[in-house]
């Protein structure tokens, strides 16, 4: 997958199943428990799907309940941007990629500790390289 935030539509379509761009590239969602990494426990960093920028270190992972990966903190605060998302009516913290804007999902301050966080994140908008 190509490193670049500077793709066009037409050209992220090329690059994702329609899924994974409907996902990442319209902010969609996956049903709950439908993931490829909902109940993945193997070791490794989860990068964005998109550009491949590292994001989630397995470690950090946890089995929230919510039916979608879920993780207490991101590897690097400058990898993920935060913004308020007012849309179904409810009022959400969007995550996207720093690097590309790919959508990941959502902020909660639910999480256990050592943070309190809880990023719910699609398993479309995530590749895991396994260590």
């Amino acid at each position: 997958m190509a490193n670049t935030g500077q793709f066009n539509d037409e050209q992220w379509r090329e690059q994702l199943t329609p899924d994974e761009f409907r996902i990442c590239r319209q902010k969609g969602t996956e049903p709950p428990f439908s993931g490829a990494y909902c109940d993945e426990k193997a070791p490794g960093i989860y990068h964005c799907k998109c550009c491949h920028q590292p994001l989630f270190d397995a470690a950090a992972k946890y089995d929230s309940g919510s039916g979608w990966p879920s993780f207490y903190q991101a590897m690097d605060e400058n990898a993920i941007d935060e913004c308020a998302d007012t849309s179904h009516g409810m009022r959400r913290t969007e995550i996207t990629c720093a690097h590309c804007g790919a959508h990941l999902g959502h902020l909660f301050d639910d999480g256990p500790e050592p943070t309190g966080l809880r990023y719910c994140v699609n398993s479309a908008s995530l590749q895991l390289e396994p260590s």
